[in-house]
């Protein structure tokens, strides 16, 4: 037996890698709804960032050191490099919330993090369900990924139709608020590739 190299558990990586990323979206509710002391609340949101990349970086890792992958060897990096994608998007919108110093929070950016941490919610789900094989809930799952992400899609358009009356006098104001919400919305485009490539899994599997 000592032949034959010991399967990783890819799936451990990835329940770990989604729980920080829900982690970070619930971090990131709790900033936008209370708005207090942000540089603090930017830090934890800044380290489960790292954390993400370090979880990446071990799957990079591993998978380069085993023949024993539970899924096609593209589809494992591709969903590694797709949820850190999400992470490093919801931390560059933080991170220039605070670099703006912005005093208060939108309705519409309150929305646009709840909207994904209830993406992420889903998504965490999603890889629970592919690890026991159950590929119809993951199929589920996507669907109502792809659902949120039109739903944050709507969202991010009134929003920046908002921004244009609220702020009609403070065109600063629409450049910053406006590229925090890209960061957010194109966060909820990267959870969508996620769904997709879940979606790709199960059609080789099921």
């Amino acid at each position: 037996m000592g032949f034959f190299p010991k399967e990783i558990d890819f799936f451990e990586i990835f329940d770990r890698a989604v729980s920080n990323l829900t982690r970070a979206t619930s971090l990131l509710v709790s900033l936008m709804e209370n708005f207090d002391n942000l540089q603090e609340r930017a830090k934890e949101i800044y380290e489960a960032e790292q954390e993400g990349d370090m979880l990446t970086h071990d799957i990079m890792r591993k998978l380069n050191k085993t023949f024993l992958t539970p899924l096609d060897r593209e589809d494992i990096h591709s969903l590694a490099s797709s949820i850190d994608d999400v992470l490093d998007l919801i931390w560059g919108g933080v991170d220039r919330l605070v670099v703006f110093k912005l005093d208060k929070p939108t309705e519409e950016a309150i929305t646009l993090a709840r909207d994904l941490r209830t993406t992420t919610e889903v998504m965490q789900k999603a890889i629970k369900e592919l690890r026991l094989k159950d590929y119809a809930h993951v199929q589920e799952h996507c669907i109502e990924i792809n659902r949120l992400e039109n739903r944050i899609d709507r969202v991010f358009r009134d929003a920046l139709g908002n921004l244009f009356d609220k702020f009609s006098n403070d065109p600063v104001m629409i450049i910053k608020w406006k590229e925090i919400y890209e960061h957010l919305e194109n966060a909820s485009d990267r959870c969508e590739d996620v769904a997709n490539i879940l979606e790709g899994i199960v059609l080789k599997h099921a």
